[in-house]
């Protein structure tokens, strides 16, 4: 066991380490601020270095202390007539995304993934949301739609985070049911990763090495976000996921093109 520990750490570049450490601390404090967006980072990022699947494996281990951290407090505040309809469908769907996940060609895969950030960042930007929060059916369609994606590129947050946002309630209310949501996509998710196999023991240990910093990450957001600069914050977020997004579509398509 010790001999595969060193031989996996070996293998891994130190700037590959340094430059996802970076990108799973900052995901984890969007994650603690505002309820969501660990993901978003840390997989757009660690996909350029050792590609999407093992991405998508690392983010759903490295976020399971984070739920333990923000759910406790989410629970009080949530609305259960939203959570419980939106975790059932996520939990349907997830596996079909997931299959899509193993058989779509890795860079295609990338390609998606930038897209769909780019285009949800606009939409939030914008301030997009469903008419009176789009009641039980509202939150079954978008719990279906995020758990499928959550399965395929791990970000259902988005969707989920457009919900969340739609419905009326005072900040801390709306943050509890973002927070709720996307830790049921963490969870559905957990099942189908390991049957297809992603969860192999360099994952495992990427991941291990990669937890401290997102919880330490997701401490200091949940502390922001009680210091009521939710606001300033949002405006950041966007702009440093739009960033990404598109440098990751901008590299992954040049890599296609070229390939």
């Amino acid at each position: 066991m010790i001999d595969f520990l060193a031989d996996a750490v070996a293998a891994t570049e130190l700037w590959h380490l340094v430059v996802a450490g970076i990108a799973t601390f900052v995901g984890g404090f969007m994650r603690g601020f505002v309820g969501f967006g660990g993901a978003l980072i840390s997989i757009l990022v660690v996909s350029l270095l050792i590609g999407p699947r093992a991405a998508v494996a690392i983010a759903a281990i490295s976020g399971i202390p984070a739920m333990f951290q923000l759910l406790p407090a989410a629970i009080k505040r949530s609305e259960r007539q939203f959570v419980i309809p939106f975790g059932l469908a996520t939990l349907l769907s997830a596996p079909l995304g997931t299959m899509v996940l193993i058989s779509l060609d890795q860079v295609v895969m990338k390609m998606a993934i930038a897209t769909f950030v780019l285009l949800m960042v606009v939409n939030l930007w914008r301030g997009w949301s469903l008419s009176a929060g789009g009641g039980t059916t509202g939150s079954v369609a978008a719990g279906a739609i995020s758990g499928f994606i959550q399965g395929a590129g791990g970000i259902g947050g988005p969707p989920a985070v457009t919900m969340a946002l739609s419905r009326p309630g005072t900040p801390q209310t709306q943050r509890a049911n973002t927070i709720g949501a996307v830790s049921g996509l963490n969870i559905c998710a957990l099942g189908p990763l390991w049957y297809f196999g992603l969860f192999t023991p360099q994952v495992i240990l990427f991941a291990c090495l990669m937890t401290p910093t997102y919880s330490v990450g997701t401490w200091l957001g949940s502390r922001y976000f009680a210091t009521g600069g939710q606001e300033h914050f949002r405006s950041s977020a966007l702009i440093l996921l739009a960033i990404i997004g598109a440098v990751t579509l901008a590299i992954s398509t040049k890599d296609y093109v070229t390939g």
